[in-house]
C-alpha cells in the first residue's frame, strides 16, 4: 500500500522566473483557504492551450483553496513585435466609456473629454503582435517550469500542513484530558445528586397526599437521564480518535474534519446543558473553547 499523503495547508506561496530568448517571465502561484477549489489564472491569451494546460495541471495537484497563478512575460526590445489593438477589448471599453458619459449627463455632471490615449492604456487594449512567430517552444518551456513551480508550491503546502497537523494534535490532546476530568467529575457528581434527589422526594412526599409512588419513580428516572452524561462524554472519546484517524491518512481531509469539528461541538453543548454541577459545567466551557480554537485551525486543512 502507498504511503499516504501529508496533511497539507490551503495556504501557500511559490514564485519563479525564466527566459528563453527573446522573451523572460516571472510567475507568482499563491493560495488561501476556501469552501472548495476557485482556481484564478492570468495568463497571456495569445499563447494558445497555455492556461488549459495549466490549469489541469493545478486541478491535478490541489484539491481545495482560492489559488492565483499569474504569468507576467515580457519580450526584449531588440526583437521588437509590432504593436496592435485588440479589437474585442477596444469595443468593450469604448461601450464602458458611452455608458459613463450617458449616466454622468442625466445626473448633470461635466466629465473631461476622454482622450485616445487614455483608452489605449486600459490594460489588454494595447497588445504585441508576434506575427506569424511559432510559439510551440515557447509554451514547451513554460510548461515544463511550471511542474517545478507547483513542486515548490505543493511542498510548501505540506509544510504548513505538517505544522497545522502538529498544532491540531496538541488540540485532541487537549480535549482528551478534559474529557477525562468531565468523567471523574461525573462520577464524583452521582453521589450528591442523588441526595439532592432523596432530599426533594422526602419533601414532595411530606407536602402531597395520595401521591402515586409509580409515578414518582418515573419521574426521578427521567430526571436522572437528562442528567446522565455518560453517552456525551463516550462520543467525545470516539470523536478525538476519529480526528486522530483523519490526520493520520492525510489527504484532502478538510471537509471531514470541519463536519467532525460540529459533533465535538454538539457534544460540548449539550454536557455544559446537562452539568447541573460547577466544576463539570468550568470543563465543558473550557472544552467549547479548545473546541472553538481548534475548528479555526481546521479551516485552513486542504
Amino acid at each position: 500500500m502507498p504511503k499516504p499523503d501529508l496533511l497539507k495547508s490551503m495556504t501557500g506561496f511559490a514564485s519563479g522566473k525564466g527566459e528563453l530568448a527573446p522573451f523572460s517571465w516571472s510567475w507568482e502561484l499563491r493560495s488561501v483557504n476556501a469552501k472548495g477549489l476557485d482556481l484564478r489564472l492570468r495568463v497571456p491569451d495569445w499563447l494558445e492551450g497555455l492556461e488549459a494546460a495549466l490549469r489541469a495541471e493545478l486541478s491535478k495537484s490541489v484539491a481545495r483553496g482560492n489559488v492565483t497563478l499569474s504569468l507576467r512575460l515580457s519580450r526584449s526590445e531588440e526583437t521588437g513585435g509590432q504593436l496592435a489593438v485588440n479589437e474585442n477589448t477596444l469595443a468593450a471599453v469604448l461601450k464602458a466609456v458611452a455608458q459613463v458619459e450617458a449616466s454622468a449627463q442625466q445626473q448633470g455632471l461635466t466629465l473631461a473629454p476622454t482622450r485616445a490615449a487614455d483608452v489605449l492604456n486600459v490594460r489588454g487594449v494595447l497588445e504585441t503582435s508576434l506575427g506569424d512567430e511559432d510559439n510551440a517552444p515557447l509554451i514547451a518551456a513554460l510548461k515544463s517550469e511550471f511542474a517545478d513551480l507547483v513542486a515548490a508550491f505543493v511542498q510548501m503546502r505540506a509544510q504548513e500542513g505538517a505544522a497545522l497537523a502538529q498544532v491540531l494534535d496538541g488540540q485532541l490532546h487537549q480535549i482528551e484530558t478534559l474529557t477525562a476530568q468531565a468523567a471523574a467529575q461525573a462520577e464524583t457528581r452521582k453521589e450528591a445528586m442523588a441526595q439532592t434527589l432523596k432530599a426533594n422526594l422526602a419533601k414532595v412526599m411530606d407536602n402531597v397526599d395520595n401521591a402515586d409512588p409509580d409515578r414518582v419513580a418515573q419521574e426521578l428516572a427521567l430526571i436522572t437521564v437528562k442528567a446522565d452524561v455518560t453517552e456525551e462524554i463516550d462520543r467525545l472519546g470516539a470523536h478525538v480518535t476519529a480526528a486522530r484517524k483523519l490526520i493520520g491518512q492525510g489527504g484532502p481531509i478538510g471537509r471531514k474534519l470541519d463536519f467532525l469539528m460540529q459533533e465535538f461541538n454538539r457534544e460540548a453543548n449539550t454536557l455544559c446543558s446537562k452539568a447541573q454541577n460547577s466544576g463539570l459545567t468550568a470543563i465543558g466551557l473550557e472544552l467549547k473553547t479548545v473546541i472553538d480554537q481548534m475548528r479555526e485551525q481546521v479551516q485552513n486543512v486542504e
